[in-house]
């Protein structure tokens, strides 16, 4: 009698283990069956992964540049310059392309004291890369929901300026960091300056701050005032809406910050 009992009591134990090793075995045999198609699905990946690097290497060996060449010497154009002029070619109602390059000596110290601070206050003491700004940005950003702040250094913008596009692809991010490291390693901290202060954009064709100077105030940069380099670095963040001649709330906002934080 307690024989059959037993039994009994142990008959839903034995059924719960009979549907246990039914899911086991029935994972099992999709498992299996599904393997084979994710094995291809990585190995596939893993060639689209080679492919992609081995043409992306090929881009950058392409555009790689030959950096002697922007170490001294006259002031390249820009991509960006570039683009516009071939821009106003094909439409003559935009305003003419004003770009007039110049020395680091014809520079004043009160722009390039203003342009750091706007821009990017540890640009001497950082390789290309302000990590913690970077850092602060994305932090900002996620609290946002949206990309408000890049935290790009004068080094990276520099670089994207000459070298590449203004696409926001990840390609791109990745090419201008790989392309920023190396001018850091290449180029003095007052040339990749000097490079930044005469291609950036100051205003709708107007590009470089000896055009900027004679733009907005028919001087020489050399000759601008403390004030009037302020404005130019507070025209650096959107130059085609706020600058000088526009002067918007944001750019008055931009130019006493700037202004503040000098001292």
């Amino acid at each position: 009698m307690r024989v059959v009992m037993a039994k009994k009591k142990n008959q839903p134990k034995i059924a719960k283990l009979s549907v246990i090793r039914a899911k086991i075995s029935q994972s099992w045999q999709t498992f299996v069956s599904v393997f084979p198609r994710m094995g291809k699905f990585l190995v596939w990946t893993l060639r689209l992964s080679v492919v992609i690097f081995l043409i992306d290497t090929g881009y950058l060996i392409g555009i790689w540049p030959e950096w002697k060449w922007y170490a001294d010497g006259p002031i390249p154009q820009s991509q960006f310059i570039q683009q516009y002029q071939r821009q106003s070619w094909q439409d003559r109602n935009k305003p003419r392309l004003r770009w007039n390059p110049v020395e680091w000596e014809d520079i004043p110290n009160n722009l390039v004291r203003a342009v750091l601070t706007a821009e990017d206050s540890k640009f001497y003491r950082h390789d290309g890369i302000d990590t913690d700004a970077f850092k602060k940005a994305m932090e900002y950003n996620w609290q946002q929901k949206r990309f408000v702040y890049g935290a790009s250094t004068i080094s990276q913008q520099t670089a994207k300026n000459l070298f590449l596009s203004a696409s926001r692809n990840p390609f791109r991010k990745w090419h201008e960091l790989i392309l920023t490291f190396a001018m850091e390693q290449n180029l003095k901290k007052s040339r990749i300056l000097t490079l930044y202060l005469n291609v950036a954009e100051f205003g709708p064709g107007v590009f470089g701050v000896e055009a900027a100077a004679q733009k907005y105030w028919g001087v020489k940069a050399k000759n601008l005032t403390k004030k009037q380099a302020i404005e130019l670095a507070a025209t650096l963040p959107a130059p085609r809406k706020h600058n000088p001649r526009t002067r918007s709330s944001f750019f008055l906002k931009q130019t006493a910050k700037i202004k503040r934080n000098m001292g």
